[in-house]
């Protein structure tokens, strides 16, 4: 008398959910690292050097002054005569925002104060100005305004 076997013979099963949810989840990791590793370096502008520059991750919003006056925010070119309602408009969607100051080394001083005028008279708590490191220095907190 032939005894069957407790084991079942059958061919094993391969479940592809799980593994279709764990290669979604890696996707999304990879994707939303790499977001913080991208520099802004979306219009080409030479900033000035200093010894206190710093990378700060956080809602931020930059403003470029470029050589020639021309501004942008964020990657859109706007009128200096636009600036003040966009910035209102951040501002009331988040009152701690951050405001990144790049403005070229070329640029007319007058053309960076008045950006700077133009935000403290919206409301702007948290502006930072944009630098580079020097060559050989320690990087420490950036100066805000």
């Amino acid at each position: 008398m032939r005894l069957r076997s407790q084991r079942q013979e059958g061919q094993p099963k391969l479940m592809i959910i799980p593994m279709i949810d764990i290669m979604f989840f890696l996707l999304v990791f990879f994707m939303l690292s790499t977001l913080y590793m991208v520099e802004q370096r979306i219009f080409p502008v030479s900033l000035p050097q200093a010894t206190t520059a710093k990378l700060d991750m956080q809602k931020q919003i930059p403003i470029t002054v470029a050589a020639d006056g021309r501004i942008w925010l964020e990657q859109e070119e706007i009128p200096r005569s636009l600036l003040g309602e966009r910035v209102k408009v951040e501002i009331g969607r988040n009152p701690e925002t951050l405001f990144i100051l790049r403005a070229d080394k070329k640029a007319e001083y007058g053309e960076v104060v008045s950006v700077l005028d133009e935000l403290k008279h919206h409301g702007v708590r948290r502006v930072s100005v944009a630098t580079e490191a020097k060559p050989g220095t320690a990087e420490t907190a950036p100066d805000r305004t």
